[in-house]
């Protein structure tokens, strides 16, 4: 093999990209759904919105779909729609974006992290029960870096403590487990659209359920114009007017047209994209170090369009080389390697000492009885993480000479490791 390229041999990668990482995919017919909207001036409306909404939950077999300005927005309103409210608790993976947890504390409630399973990095359902409390309104397992969560014993324990299940479904539009498309096994499921996620619309986000119950409250919380129309519910439908949140979260009409026109090829792209990850994945097996973040074979589970793709490293295979020298070294071959991934949201300040609503003390304990922060140590799984993972190449197309470049730069380093401690 060669010498590595950080000493100053060739490198692995030799083929310019291209269009390889660019996502996501803009043809005319998105651009002519967008300029449609500009054009009817109706960019505020909600005709071309409640029609994605419409083919958003048919490709869920869901009942309903709700479409937000945000991720942010379609987790807030699902958190309200499952009754999470002053004193409440909900259960959360710290390993994630804020956005999974944050919108919590907006409702008077608080968060309760729970651990990750290593080799998936979404919340380990067994270290969920011990922490379910009479507050506990809600669990919110993220499907993290398109990873399926182990959603059976999640439901199972949440089913039994009466507890809902919202699924951050961010990070894995399309990824099934056990055949089940993700957001479809909890009560409600909330995602991101943003243009960087692998269904990206612009900006935007959607909550889907079959509850009733859940869908006319994520209305009435953020969606004013919709509730007279929408809204049925006794306790509900005499407000109609205002939002009860006190927020506008309707999502923009060019992100709904964009998306109709993204929806309908996303399976195929999404095809495309699993094609590719996994031959390099396939590529790598058995190399020391390295290891696939992706469901074991077959299983029925799939990481949908693979977004914010990742690998799992191991150190100790590597006498332990750290994964900052790693990585530096895969770069150094041309390849696409960072360490770590989401900070540890329990160990932020917000989490700990801001008091963002004047309440005298931490938001976080505001309500609560007892002290739920949790400080360093107390999750030493999720702790350990950043020196644990590290970002992969997220190819959008099947082009195995670049695809086999790539992973070789990675089995260079890992059979070179020796000469960079």
């Amino acid at each position: 093999m060669s010498k590595l390229a950080i000493h100053g041999g060739p490198k692995a990668v030799q083929t310019p990209p291209g269009d390889m990482f660019k996502w996501p995919i803009i043809t005319e017919e998105d651009e002519q759904a967008a300029l449609e909207v500009l054009r009817a001036g109706k960019m505020s409306g909600t005709d071309v919105t409640v029609q994605f909404e419409k083919e958003f939950a048919q490709w869920h077999g869901m009942d309903y779909a709700l479409a937000h300005n945000t991720g942010t927005a379609a987790l807030h309103t699902a958190m309200f729609g499952c009754r999470v409210g002053v004193g409440d608790e909900i259960i959360a993976p710290s390993l994630t974006y804020w956005a999974s947890a944050l919108p919590a504390l907006s409702l008077g409630a608080t968060i309760v992290f729970a651990e990750v399973d290593p080799d998936t990095m979404c919340i380990d359902p067994r270290d969920i029960e011990h922490r379910i409390t009479k507050r506990t309104k809600a669990i919110v397992p993220v499907h993290y870096c398109g990873h399926p969560c182990d959603m059976d014993p999640i439901m199972e324990v949440a089913n039994r403590h009466g507890v809902k299940v919202i699924e951050d479904v961010s990070h894995a539009h399309g990824a099934l487990y056990k055949g089940r498309l993700v957001g479809t096994i909890g009560h409600a499921g909330a995602m991101s659209c943003m243009s960087g996620k692998s269904l990206a619309i612009g900006e935007g986000g959607m909550l889907v359920t079959n509850d009733r119950e859940i869908y006319q409250r994520a209305v009435a919380f953020g969606h004013y114009e919709r509730t007279r129309r929408d809204v049925e519910d006794p306790e509900l439908a005499p407000l109609a007017g205002l939002p009860l949140g006190g927020v506008k979260y309707r999502m923009h009409q060019i992100s709904s047209a964009v998306g109709r026109v993204q929806l309908k090829y996303y399976e195929g792209r999404m095809a495309v994209i699993q094609r590719a990850m996994n031959y390099f994945w396939d590529l790598l097996e058995g190399v020391p170090g390295v290891k696939a973040h992706r469901p074991s074979r077959p299983s029925g589970s799939t990481m949908g369009g693979w977004y914010a793709a990742h690998g799992l490293y191991r150190p100790e295979e590597l006498g332990g080389l750290s994964i900052q020298k790693f990585a530096e070294a895969v770069r150094a071959e041309g390849g696409v390697c960072s360490p770590g991934a989401n900070l540890a949201l329990h160990l932020h300040p917000v989490l700990n000492e801001a008091d963002v609503y004047g309440h005298g003390r931490p938001t976080r304990i505001a309500h609560t009885e007892g002290d739920v922060r949790q400080g360093p140590g107390s999750l030493p799984v999720t702790e350990a993480m950043q020196e644990r993972v590290y970002s992969i190449p997220w190819f959008k197309h099947y082009r195995p000479e670049v695809i086999e470049e790539h992973a070789a730069a990675y089995r260079k380093v890992a059979e070179h490791a020796e000469e960079l401690k």
